[in-house]
């Protein structure tokens, strides 16, 4: 009888213990009802409003990629800053996926509670290894908020993740190169914002963080950048600007690096090795130079021709605040054709933080981004607009308007790794001028888009196509 009544406290504790180990783990990794983008205001409020604020689920341009496509399991995977209802300002590293056979979405995942941060500096980005595990590396904010590595318990799933790493890792930017493993861009605030790298086999075990670039002239005492990268089979390449004597209002210049030996050693565009860390500003690594010129650059999005030969999409313009006085602000790509960089005009909009993408297929160039400025004018972000090329970058046409008659701006339009339609690209909106509640959005390549459920009932819902047309409104 003692022993029956022993076995049975036993299995009692049993139960209990894989009852409570389900229970955490369904807290630590728990579903959202909906697609719900964080709004954030930076605060630097001038005559027409602030510097940058809105709907910035998909901030910043630094967090590369939010989104990759895996043919594997015809999913698209992809990460963004979150919240939990309309009325909230908290922080939350989602994670959802679009099922391409299906063509429907799952509820998002919580991969990491920001605990009270509303800065959606503090936004993941994404890898996927061989084996499909699935990397978020959520960002933090120099050593005041530290980063995070998560990597999912299951191949191809996005139900639960496990942490890996606990560091200082600002805008996140990881390649994964089957057979040498994973390349980390991200930047460390060491006076003021300086460029870094690291690489790991298998993800678990890091080499030291390894200074890219930190250019001052004479007399500086910082230094700052700001970078966008991008991967062509074995080539991993970033543009970079300079903010001088590390003033990131100040940023300009245009410079390019490439690495195809795995960070073994680093080249500017004719093959040239660069010492670590590059600190002179007239580096052979100078694309564009813009200081003397008094200009600001934003870098948008870096992509590569049919050769691999690297193009990016930036926006540059004078001053840091919004408003007319300092005029429009003019939409760029500048390519290397194989023997000059070629530098030419898209269009124009109205804030130096309107963001889109850069699509490149054989001659046939396409961007997609906030080009027309409404309906919050002066404010960043605005309506969506395609605009594409058929002579490599040369001459634009824009050929569809994604939205039409919005009650606030959509910016931040995020290309998809390797993406496949209908989920090529996707986005937020949000009032720049007043807190709003954020709704999603994705497209495809003919310019249709869809709205990710705000509220979602089911585990799996099947995403609503918006329509621009005369019997339809933008909400």
């Amino acid at each position: 009888m003692k022993i029956s009544r022993n076995c049975f406290v036993l299995s009692l504790l049993v139960f209990f213990y894989f009852s409570c180990t389900s229970v955490f783990a369904q807290e630590n990794y728990p579903t959202v009802d909906g697609y719900k983008g964080i709004w954030f205001t930076l605060g630097q409020k001038s005559e027409f409003g602030d510097k940058y604020s809105g709907g910035l689920g998909t901030y910043t341009a630094k967090h590369i990629p939010l989104a990759i496509y895996s043919p594997e399991v015809n999913r698209t995977f992809f990460v963004y800053g979150g919240t939990r209802s309309e009325d909230e300002k908290y922080l939350l590293c989602m994670i959802g996926e679009f099922d391409h056979n299906t063509g429907m979405v799952s509820k998002p995942v919580i991969v990491y509670d920001k605990l009270g941060v509303d800065d959606p500096h503090d936004n993941p980005s994404l890898a996927i290894d061989k084996q499909g595990y699935i990397w978020v590396f959520v960002s933090g904010r120099g050593s005041k908020r530290m980063g995070f590595k998560y990597k999912s318990t299951l191949p191809y799933s996005t139900a639960s993740f496990e942490q890996v790493s606990e560091e200082e890792m600002t805008y996140p930017q990881p390649k994964y190169l089957a057979g040498k493993g994973f390349l980390n861009l991200f930047t460390k605030y060491t006076g003021v914002r300086q460029l870094y790298f690291e690489t790991s086999s298998d993800g678990e075990d890091w080499t030291s963080d390894q200074h890219l670039v930190g250019i001052k002239r004479p007399g500086d005492k910082n230094s700052g950048h700001y970078q966008i990268s991008g991967q062509n089979g074995e080539k991993i390449a970033f543009f970079c600007n300079w903010h001088p004597n590390g003033n990131v209002d100040l940023r300009t210049n245009l410079y390019y690096y490439q690495t195809v030996d795995f960070g073994k050693t680093w080249t500017d565009i004719y093959g040239n090795v660069v010492s670590l860390p590059v600190e002179d500003i007239a580096s052979s690594g100078l694309v564009k130079e813009y200081f003397s010129q008094k200009r600001n650059v934003y870098l948008k999005d870096i992509n590569f021709d049919s050769n691999g030969n690297p193009i990016a999409l930036y926006v540059e313009g004078q001053g840091h605040q919004p408003g007319p006085k300092y005029g429009p602000r003019n939409w760029h790509v500048v390519h290397w054709d194989g023997s000059e960089w070629q530098d030419h005009i898209i269009t124009q909009s109205d804030q130096n933080y309107d963001m889109g993408s850069l699509w490149i297929d054989g001659d046939e160039w396409m961007v997609i981004g906030p080009t027309k400025d409404s309906p919050q004018l002066y404010g960043a972000g605005g309506e969506v607009e395609m605009w594409k090329s058929a002579d490599k970058g040369k001459t634009w046409s824009k050929t569809k308007k994604l939205t039409k008659g919005s009650k606030r701006n959509h910016n931040y339009i995020r290309r998809v790794e390797n993406g496949a339609d209908p989920f090529l690209y996707f986005w937020a909106d949000g009032d720049p001028n007043d807190f709003s509640k954020s709704q999603m959005y994705f497209g495809d390549s003919k310019g249709k888009v869809w709205q990710l459920p705000y509220e979602m009932e089911a585990d799996h819902i099947k995403p609503k196509r918006l329509r621009s047309g005369i019997f339809s409104r933008w909400f």
